[in-house]
């Protein structure tokens, strides 16, 4: 489990930010400032010698967001970063080649989280990244051959059980715009010696 609070305050006094005062900014946090994130992993194995059953669950509660801090601002982006966000207006979806630029309709981010028109606050209430859970499983069988000098080792994982769609974090100053990874599957074979 974890608990993450990153802020930042004024002066600044050099640092990775000195391209930008930040003397009109005040308090703020930065896109690792996440309230909860927690992984639970269960592993079953009936004997020492028979194969082992894992099954492993996340939760994070999501990401500061710090660059969009409004849905006017998401209106002024490409319609690639919209669709990365999930921005709709009614029920058109933005995509890479049609970005919204207006909506009079229902407007929302299916990735995002943004605060109510007027109440965002770059310390108290910023816009964040859409919590998720996540799923894996795997199974696996360590030294097959039950020998004590040489050892068989295999296993196999699904990442991501359930195919979520979601976002790490979207326009981060340093990193850019992620996704989690998308379900996947993993073979191994391992020797120990």
């Amino acid at each position: 489990m974890g608990h993450t609070r990153a802020r930042f305050y004024e002066p600044e006094v050099g640092g990775l930010l000195f391209n930008s005062s930040l003397d009109s900014e005040g308090v703020f946090r930065i896109d690792h400032d996440q309230a909860f994130q927690q992984n639970t992993h269960i592993q079953y194995q009936p004997t020492k010698r028979s194969p082992w059953f894992a099954f492993t669950w996340s939760y994070e509660s999501g990401e500061v967001a710090g660059a969009v801090p409004d849905f006017d601002t998401l209106l002024t982006l490409t319609g690639d970063q919209q669709q990365q966000a999930g921005l709709f207006c009614g029920g058109t979806f933005a995509t890479p080649t049609s970005p919204i630029r207006t909506c009079s309709a229902n407007i929302g981010a299916t990735r995002l989280v943004i605060p109510q028109a007027g109440t965002f606050d770059a310390d108290k209430n910023p816009s964040r990244v859409a919590p998720r859970n996540l799923f894996d499983a795997g199974i696996g069988w360590d030294n097959i051959l039950h020998k004590d000098r040489y050892k068989l080792n295999l296993r196999f994982t699904a990442v991501n059980l359930t195919n979520k769609d979601a976002l790490y974090n979207l326009l981060s100053t340093f990193s850019g715009t992620h996704f989690v990874t998308p379900r996947s599957y993993k073979a191994e074979i391992g020797v120990d010696f």
